[in-house]
């Protein structure tokens, strides 16, 4: 029998090896077999009981974790008629954890033996170790459809929202959900069409009116055409997906590497680490890894899964739900790096100096399993000094060393002078029923910025890996604006005051430099929106063109697959570059390169219009409740039937009306970007900063329209009627734009 160590032993070896502190890492370096661990978890317990331990994520807790989106196998009710099931995919050391479903109503009846996909949340129970909540039945797929239901004596119909939907669907008595005639919902087809030819459904979701804010994100994914519901074939391939295993891979399950994502994240995709490098030659310098799921080992090339993935583009996301790429069964089980779970990945190590300086770097293809999962706020708190129970024995292997590589490339990201744009984004947050609650200016923490640029390097490391191997890949182009558009921002960068040179090559040194003489004052916001509404959109292309934005030469999209066509077709070019399996870039692939190129190029343009099309009924939505208030904000657009003003409380953009400011005539100046009060001599221009009252907001169109009170501090004239219908002398208007301009620059020369 294997010989237990004294609590003592214990502690010593979890303090001298944090990242290592699981049962079965503890239970590994003492030799610990067969029956005696239990005496090792009861010994570890009495050392939680005595204070001496505390259970978290990965050290001392249970690292017999399922995933939190699990397949499991239903039980036979018990005798109190709840239900149990069993999670098929068990790798603990233990027997598997009962889990317990919680059901709705309306979801399906489940019988024992059916195998389902399910969300799991850790609890403390008597006789289970989870709560699960159903997702689908492994290998169903019914049809879905959302429409407004209409009532009648034997149930009611649902009328799609599609025009090119079709029939109308009917739903029986008793299948309604409890929905009232008018409102939107969702329903999902329970059988085949009945005598009259319409097929039947059950309602599975009541959305309310139309109209209000929980429809808005369906409504768009209707509208925009955004594929949101997977093909049977495409569901049974992702079903039938098993882990994979270690054959052909580098081990890399002891490298503590470590995924930092929102608070809120369902995925995770990329994981981290970095060391202080040993090589003399490389004083300061750091070794950094970056390992990113493996999605192409389960997403084949020609297969079902790759043709849908190919035809969606990019997963969509709208403050209440994700459109993925992706069956959940995989983008939240399979292909998700979730801590101690074995997961397949593809990964890169990088040398930098201490510089910041990429010398090298070399790809593998690895199992991995995440030491931890993070989320941006704790990890920023640790290095700010207050590290909690689980970034605390993480601090000096983890931590400490990816902040110290993140100060080494901030050096090198300030000699390239990548676009230094400052714009706040505004994150819509919902209440439970489902209504903008707020707007909240997202936090921007060090820790973003350290995961974004190991991102970056490890994609330019792709981008250049591919190209020195001579390998056909999709390059992400992001190409210099034109001259009309920098004409254009310097028109605005003059009305404001400010400087953008001419005459020269431009690099985005020259626009940083704008963009810092505007930090600071009334014109920051508009001078970073106006810059980047002059750059060109970027899109994907199999011939490099290069990447203004950040000042790269060589740039691909590696870091993620899960929710990138883009990222799965570098990584399918990696594994036949380097030889690592069959499931690489096909010859179907490379002839497709340009047109894949265009497809996803377009359903990334596509997913953002959709995106802010929500967006704007949200906030509409939002500001219909407060209509008569006001708000400051500032002009951000001129043109001649009004203003377009963008509000700072919410980021909403508005239309003021000309025929909301007064009874006189208003001069358009194109050139100058004006508007002119024929009576008052008012001159509303860019960049001005103006008091609204909040007159009208349309949710189903997104439209909000404003009345402007004050400009600049001055409140808005009136003029009589009896200016109305007397234009403003067009000579005029443009003598004293010109002479404006002119008083402006010789303003700043004498400065």
């Amino acid at each position: 029998m294997s010989k237990i160590p004294t609590k003592q032993a214990i502690l010593d070896w979890i303090s001298e090896h944090p990242t290592k502190a699981a049962k079965r890492d503890i239970a590994k370096a003492f030799g610990i077999k067969g029956a005696a661990r239990i005496d090792l978890k009861r010994m570890l317990k009495e050392l939680e009981a005595e204070g001496h331990l505390t259970k978290r994520v990965k050290t001392y807790r249970d690292p017999d974790k399922l995933p939190p989106v699990s397949v499991l196998e239903i039980l036979a009710p018990d005798t109190d008629g709840d239900i149990f099931a069993l999670p098929l995919e068990w790798t603990g050391t233990g027997s598997e954890p009962r889990i317990l479903m919680v059901l709705k109503e309306s979801d399906p009846a489940l019988g024992a033996g059916e195998r389902i996909l399910a969300k799991l949340q850790a609890v403390k129970a008597e006789d289970h170790a989870y709560q699960a909540r159903l997702i689908r039945k492994i290998g169903s797929n019914p049809e879905k459809i959302l429409g407004i239901y209409r009532a009648n004596a034997e149930g009611g119909r649902v009328v799609p929202i599609d025009k090119g939907a079709g029939k109308e669907w009917l739903v029986r008595n008793g299948q309604d959900y409890g929905a009232e005639d008018g409102e939107l919902v969702e329903a999902e087809q329970t059988g085949p069409k009945d005598r009259m030819g319409l097929p039947r459904a059950k309602i599975i979701a009541r959305l309310g009116d139309p109209t209000a804010p929980r429809a808005v994100s369906l409504i768009a994914i209707h509208q925009h055409n955004i594929p949101d519901a997977f093909p049977d074939n495409v569901i049974s391939m992702a079903d039938a997906a098993k882990p994979a295993g270690l054959a052909s891979r580098e081990d890399m399950r002891d490298v503590p590497l470590v995924t930092i994502d929102p608070e809120d994240a369902r995925d995770h995709d990329d994981a981290i680490w970095a060391e202080l490098d040993t090589d003399s030659n490389n004083l300061g310098g750091f070794i950094l890894w970056v390992a990113i799921a493996d999605v192409a080992h389960y997403v084949t090339s020609g297969s079902a899964l790759d043709k849908e993935a190919r035809t969606r583009g990019n997963s969509t996301y709208f403050p209440d739900r994700v459109v993925p790429m992706l069956p959940d069964r995989l983008s939240g089980d399979l292909c998700s790096l979730h801590e101690g779970v074995p997961r397949p990945c593809l990964a890169v190590r990088m040398k930098i100096d201490a510089r910041g300086e990429k010398i090298s770097h070399e790809f593998t293809r690895g199992l991995m399993r995440s030491a931890a999962s993070l989320n941006y706020q704790e990890v920023q708190a640790a290095q700010d000094g207050a590290p909690n129970d689980t970034c605390a024995p993480l601090m000096d292997t983890v931590i400490t060393p990816l902040y110290q590589a993140y100060k080494a490339l901030k050096v090198a990201r300030e000699n390239r002078q990548p676009l230094e744009l400052d714009l706040p984004e505004r994150k819509i947050v919902l209440g439970e029923d489902g209504k903008v609650s707020s707007v909240a200016i997202a936090e921007r923490l060090d820790a973003h910025r350290m995961i974004e640029e190991f991102m970056v390097l490890a994609n330019v490391a792709a981008a250049e890996e591919l190209f020195q191997k001579n390998r056909p890949l999709l390059y992400r182009v992001h190409e210099e604006p034109s001259d009309e558009k920098m004409e254009s921002l310097r028109e605005v960068a003059l009305g404001s005051g400010l400087n953008l040179a001419k005459g020269q090559v431009l690099h985005t040194s020259h626009l940083n430099r704008l963009l810092k003489q505007a930090a600071g004052t009334d014109h920051s916001e508009l001078i970073n929106i106006s810059t980047l509404r002059s750059m060109t959109q970027a899109y994907y292309h199999p011939q490099n063109y290069g990447h203004f934005g950040l000042a790269l030469r060589s740039y691909a999209h590696f870091t993620s697959p899960i929710r990138r066509y883009a990222d799965l077709i570098v990584h399918r070019a990696l594994i036949s570059a380097h030889g690592w399996g069959d499931d690489g870039l096909s010859a179907h692939d490379i002839e497709t390169l340009e047109d894949t190129a265009k497809q996803i190029s377009d359903t990334e343009r596509r997913s953002m219009v959709a995106e802010r099309d929500t967006n704007d009924r949200y906030l509409a939505a939002y500001l219909s409740e407060r209509l008569g208030t006001e708000m400051t904000g500032h002009i951000s657009g001129i043109q001649k039937f009004g203003a377009f003003i963008k509000l700072d409380e919410t980021g909403a953009d508005g239309l003021a009306p000309v025929r909301s400011m007064g009874s006189e005539f208003f001069h358009f100046d194109p050139d100058a970007q004006t508007l002119m009060g024929s009576s008052t001599g008012i001159t509303l221009s860019i960049g001005q900063r103006v008091v609204v009252r909040v007159a009208e907001a349309t949710p189903v169109t997104g439209g909000l329209e404003l009345e402007v009170l004050e400009v600049n501090g001055m409140k808005m004239p009136r003029s009589s009627r009896r200016a109305r219908g007397k234009p403003a002398s067009r000579k005029h208007a443009r003598s004293k734009a010109k002479r404006d301009k002119i008083k402006k620059k010789v303003s700043r020369k004498r400065s």
